[in-house]
């Protein structure tokens, strides 16, 4: 089969087919999958695939993630580089949206163009048509801080660390909270930042706290987001003693917007995070430590059997999370 049959069945042009390989954000979500579906009804291989079985000795191991959106994900990649180094393997870097967001087009089309040998997918979600294209076309994949039954993941119960906030604070003598995280523009999947939230809001209601009058404040992904956080904070009634935020940034720039504004922090705001980024040890921020390198690390590794063969099966590795306290509270 030829890229002209392909263009053929799917009724585009070749320019079209290559550009749905090569450049899938560019290419009409509709029109992509046509072309999609009609290289997996004619089992299409793309010469690069001769390419890749020709260096099967060097490996070459696609990592995909939001790396602009969350510095955890570059701290993952260099557990990545470092269990890589001193080998003959290729890291490709692909940097994709929050996962917050929506579903890359780009994992759709990863796996037929025969370019890699492996694939590592970071905090990404997958639905059940991607799983199935992944395993069809049986490129290995290892997931890290994401899930599928298919596949071997590398992660960390995000909900037991919203319920280990919730512990903490309540054991503080606080009654009154609020959650900050990123707007969640798809609802076609569960996010880290949700995930942690219900852990957060079980533990409360288990102690008999309204999970209503809980506030779930919604900003912009970055340390500026913290002006709108705090200003939907004090304009509560009861004005909440405790936040929690998904992740080190957005509480990094809660805490720099309090001290602006006068706001005494932790006597009037108590400031929670997550990750331990470099900026919470910085800031003094009390927060929830993962071992993001440590998962990198794992995932490569795993990656690597599936690729040399040396392991089949499916495994599933849970990382502990351990409450780190700082000034904020």
């Amino acid at each position: 089969m030829t890229i002209y049959d392909v263009a053929t069945r799917a009724g585009v042009s070749i320019s079209t087919v290559s550009q749905t390989l090569n450049r899938p954000e560019r290419v009409n979500a509709v029109t992509r999958e046509r072309v999609l579906d009609a290289i997996e009804e004619l089992g299409f291989v793309p010469k690069a695939t001769a390419v890749s079985h020709a260096r099967r000795g060097v490996g070459r191991i696609g990592v995909v993630a939001p790396f602009t959106s969350y510095d955890s994900y570059r701290r993952r990649l260099m557990g990545v580089l470092s269990e890589s180094d001193g080998t003959a393997r290729d890291i490709v870097v692909y940097d994709q949206v929050s996962a917050a967001a929506t579903m890359s087009p780009l994992l759709r089309t990863l796996p037929v163009t025969g370019r890699l040998d492996g694939l590592l997918i970071m905090g990404l979600p997958l639905d059940d048509a991607l799983a199935r294209h992944l395993t069809t076309r049986r490129l290995p994949t290892v997931l890290v801080d994401s899930r599928r039954p298919e596949f071997s993941t590398v992660d960390v119960d995000d909900e037991e660390g919203g319920a280990i906030v919730a512990r903490y604070l309540l054991g503080r003598g606080h009654t009154s909270f609020a959650f900050v995280q990123e707007p969640q523009q798809s609802f076609a999947f569960v996010s880290q930042g949700q995930r942690r939230n219900t852990g957060f809001l079980r533990v409360l209601s288990e102690h008999g706290l309204d999970q209503d009058r809980v506030q779930t404040v919604l900003v912009r992904n970055d340390i500026s987001g913290g002006h709108e956080a705090l200003r939907q904070i004090l304009a509560q009634n009861p004005r909440p003693t405790a936040v929690f935020a998904h992740h080190d940034l957005l509480a990094a720039g809660l805490l720099l917007e309090c001290r602006r504004n006068g706001v005494d922090v932790p006597g009037e705001l108590a400031i929670v995070g997550f990750d331990d980024n470099s900026i919470a040890e910085a800031a003094g921020l009390t927060t929830v430590r993962q071992p993001l390198e440590e998962s990198g690390t794992i995932g490569a590794r795993l990656l690597a059997e599936l690729i040399a063969g040396t392991s089949t099966s499916v495994q599933r590795i849970t990382l502990g999370l351990e409450l780190v306290v700082r000034d904020t509270t």
